[in-house]
């Protein structure tokens, strides 16, 4: 059905014949320009966790049936779900807005995300600014010094951990029926923080039309429950930066695309010279 960097995803049928998902682990440790170090396992046990943990607090994510791990080194990890339909119709997303909504407003769960890296959100966000920054610099010539850590750092003091972050909300992750999402599916990027931070990846995204985001839908529909954002918040900002900068490690260097990983580089570029302008 589709395959990442880390996974890919079959359909399969299960002993009582009901359609079911595999996402199946490429390798038992990864790395890519964006991610240096990548423990699959860790993920799959996270994507399971969440999902159980969201389905329980009503959430539409895709039912996680069973975790296989590996009992050798060429077979791989294994996480079994239900198969969620998807219909193939065009996004909807002031609905979308309404189920983000939902989602940080659910407590988050205790786990500590992989994407953190170990520390707070903040410090992990810092942290790898910093590190694809220098990346994107042996990539592309004239590269200016990476944006002053403690800038970045000052820039996301008001971050709160009160909310769990999708980080990865695009069409590809997102079964929908009539356009309403139906299921909301992998939770590699996932981390404790701010909505704001949501609503910076968000804003990137929606800059590429394949990611089939309409921001301002996006807003209306979560305005209905819960406070959205502001453009102004400096989280959002710094989050703009930190998604800006892993597409443009995408598109020079995971999907390389002659066009837009310079132009990707040039914007990201343009957010850190908006970043370190304002003073926290």
């Amino acid at each position: 059905m589709g395959r990442g960097l880390e996974f890919s995803v079959h359909r399969a049928t299960d002993r009582a014949g009901r359609p079911v998902a595999l996402r199946l682990a490429h390798r038992r440790f990864d790395s890519n320009a964006n991610d240096p170090g990548v423990d699959t396992r860790a993920l799959l046990r996270q994507e399971y966790a969440i999902a159980r943990y969201l389905a329980a607090h009503g959430l539409p994510v895709a039912e996680a049936r069973e975790l296989v791990l590996a009992d050798g080194p060429d077979s791989p990890d294994v996480l079994l779900s239900a198969f969620v339909p998807d219909d193939g119709s065009a996004l909807d997303s002031f609905a979308l807005g309404q189920l983000l909504a939902r989602l940080h407003r659910v407590p988050p769960p205790r786990l500590t995300p992989v994407a953190s890296e170990g520390t707070t959100t903040a410090g992990a966000i810092t942290a790898r600014v910093g590190r694809r920054w220098a990346e994107i610099g042996r990539l592309v010539d004239d590269w200016p010094a990476p944006p002053d850590a403690a800038v970045v750092a000052g820039h996301l003091a008001g971050l709160t951990e009160d909310s769990l972050l999708h980080l990865d909300v695009r069409g590809d992750n997102i079964r929908r029926r009539a356009g309403r999402p139906v299921a909301l599916l992998d939770w590699s990027n996932a981390l404790l923080g701010s909505p704001a931070v949501e609503f910076g990846r968000l804003i990137e995204y929606a800059r590429h039309p394949e990611n089939e985001l309409d921001v301002e839908a996006v807003r209306r529909g979560y305005a209905t429950t819960a406070t959205v954002p502001p453009d102004s918040d400096p989280c959002l900002l710094v989050g703009r930066l930190d998604a800006a900068l892993m597409l443009a490690l995408v598109f020079l260097s995971e999907a390389p695309d002659p066009t837009r990983g310079p132009a990707a580089a040039d914007h990201a570029r343009d957010l850190a010279l908006g970043v370190a302008a304002r003073q926290p």
